[in-house]
């Protein structure tokens, strides 16, 4: 259940929330030269060529390294005498307070120190690299495992399918237009979390069932289901402390991302190799996916 925190600036405090995420879909096979199987929870086919799923592994390593970086930085015994902290046998390493920070992790104060998203650092004081290091940045142990846990589910899937550059793009990309909208409409606290990210994941796999809607069999199934996962998870955004606005911002930025990275060339066209010299050889891309290509970049630009 994968969120992004928003944290009062009160020198400690943090706050929570989440969101689940998931999402089911089927294809179907029409040409034994390029066949297609299905077999995934979350919908994606497996061809008959994979790629190597490294990049989101890596990534959720980083992001581990980056938590603990952040907890030595924090030092909760440096700032609090007796037995405040918690785990305390774990030396700087141990959480802040429950009451400050009930997610185990620590202060907000270290957290703007790294580079979480703030408005006001952001805006004027020109500072433009938050909008890349908080996604790097987790409230606490349980923000980190709830999105490491949906980025190896989701992820690992779509890195299998699409290869390493256009997730890796994907996840980047999504995750600053999470921030950049985040920015906007939060202009008091601070935001953390690759939850916008994620979310860019969650709508590329949208855009790509829409625009390779021709290879899926049970259309209508496959699409209530996102949507339905879409809705339950911006529902759950709504909740104190939960920054919804960097989920829509990384859903939208992701789904834009998905016309134009994640095109599928029609089955007729991979198997026109086989057809005798001469044959009329159909387009590579329906019309729609060449409209769908044009008007996403031109939004995506523009925004």
């Amino acid at each position: 259940m994968p969120y992004a925190e928003v944290l009062e600036m009160d020198g400690h405090g943090t706050g929570s929330g989440s969101g689940p995420r998931g999402a089911g879909t089927a294809r179907k096979s029409n040409l034994t030269s390029y066949n297609y199987s299905s077999s995934s929870s979350l919908g994606i086919e497996d061809g008959e060529d994979q790629w190597t799923s490294w990049l989101v592994p890596m990534v959720v390593v980083a992001n581990i390294a980056m938590f603990l970086l952040l907890m030595y930085i924090n030092n909760c015994p440096n700032h609090h005498s007796g037995t405040a902290c918690v785990a305390r046998f774990l030396g700087r390493f141990s959480f802040e307070p429950l009451r400050e920070n009930p997610l185990f992790g620590p202060s907000s104060r270290t957290l703007d120190k790294l580079g979480a998203l703030e408005w006001t650092k952001i805006v004027h004081r020109h500072q433009g690299w938050r909008l890349i290091t908080c996604i790097w940045l987790h409230a606490g142990i349980i923000h980190l495992l709830a999105n490491m846990l949906s980025l190896l589910f989701i992820g690992v899937r779509l890195e299998q399918q699409f290869g390493f550059v256009r997730i890796g793009t994907t996840y980047l990309l999504s995750g600053f237009g999470g921030s950049v909208l985040s920015s906007l409409f939060i202009h008091s606290g601070i935001s953390v979390g690759a939850s916008g990210a994620l979310f860019g994941l969650l709508g590329t796999m949208l855009s790509e069932l829409l625009t390779n809607w021709g290879l899926y069999t049970n259309k209508a199934a496959a699409l209530l289901t996102l949507l339905i996962v879409v809705a339950i998870n911006l529902t759950f955004g709504i909740l104190p402390h939960v920054d919804n606005f960097a989920h829509i911002g990384g859903f939208l930025t992701g789904l834009l991302l998905g016309f134009i990275l994640f095109p599928r060339p029609q089955l007729e066209w991979l198997a026109s190799c086989n057809l005798p010299a001469g044959v009329p050889v159909k387009s590579k891309y329906k019309a729609h996916q060449y409209v769908l290509w044009i008007v996403s970049l031109v939004l995506l630009v523009s925004g």
